[in-house]
C-alpha cells in the first residue's frame, strides 16, 4: 500500500519530472530511498544529451550498484514518475533492489503517446513484470497519474509546435 512517505517521494518525482520538462527533456524523474527511508540519490531523464540510455532508473541502478552493499539494495525502493523500461527494469534487477513504486504505467504511456501522435517508443512497452519478474512493484498510483499525464502531453505538444528552420517540418 501507497503510504504518506511514498507519496511525498513520489511528489519528488514529478519534480524531477518537470526539471526533466523545462531542459527540453521527456519527463521523467526518480528516487532511490534507503530501507530506512533515507533519499540516497535522485535522478532525472537526461536523453536529450544525444544518449538514450540516460533514464533516471538506470543511473539509480548504477549508482546503487556502486555506492551500497547488497543487503542494503534488497532493501531499498526506486520511486519512479513512469514505470522503468525494460532496459531499467532489468538494470533493477541485476543490480538487487528492492521495491520499485511508479506513478504511471509504461501501457497508459503507450496509449497517450498515441493520443498526443507522438512517435512511439523503439523498444516494446512490456510491464516491469515482464522484464523482470521477481522484483516487488506498486503502480499505478491512480491519484497522481493525470499530474504525469499532462507533463508527457506538454512536452509533446511543444514537440509538435516547433518547426525545423529551413524545412518548414515538425520536430518530433
Amino acid at each position: 500500500m501507497i503510504n504518506q512517505d511514498d507519496r511525498a517521494h513520489l511528489e519528488r518525482c514529478i519534480v524531477l519530472a518537470e526539471e526533466a520538462l523545462g531542459a527540453g527533456d521527456d519527463p521523467f524523474g526518480s528516487v532511490l530511498v534507503s530501507g530506512e527511508g533515507q533519499i540516497l540519490c535522485e535522478a532525472r531523464n537526461r536523453v536529450i544529451s544525444g544518449d538514450a540510455t540516460r533514464h533516471p532508473e538506470l543511473v539509480l541502478a548504477q549508482w546503487a550498484a556502486a555506492h551500497m552493499s547488497i543487503e542494503a539494495r534488497a532493501q531499498a525502493t526506486v520511486y519512479t514518475s513512469g514505470e522503468h523500461c525494460p532496459m531499467c527494469a532489468a538494470a533493477h534487477a541485476w543490480a538487487g533492489l528492492g521495491r520499485i513504486v511508479f506513478i504511471s504505467s509504461s501501457r497508459q504511456l503507450g496509449e497517450w503517446l498515441v493520443q498526443f501522435g507522438a512517435q512511439a517508443s523503439p523498444v516494446s512497452m512490456l510491464s516491469i513484470h515482464e522484464v523482470a519478474p521477481y522484483v516487488m512493484v506498486e503502480g499505478p498510483v491512480t491519484a497522481m497519474v493525470d499530474a504525469v499525464r499532462e507533463l508527457h502531453e506538454r512536452r509533446h505538444q511543444s514537440a509538435t509546435k516547433r518547426v525545423l528552420p529551413m524545412t518548414g517540418s515538425f520536430e518530433r
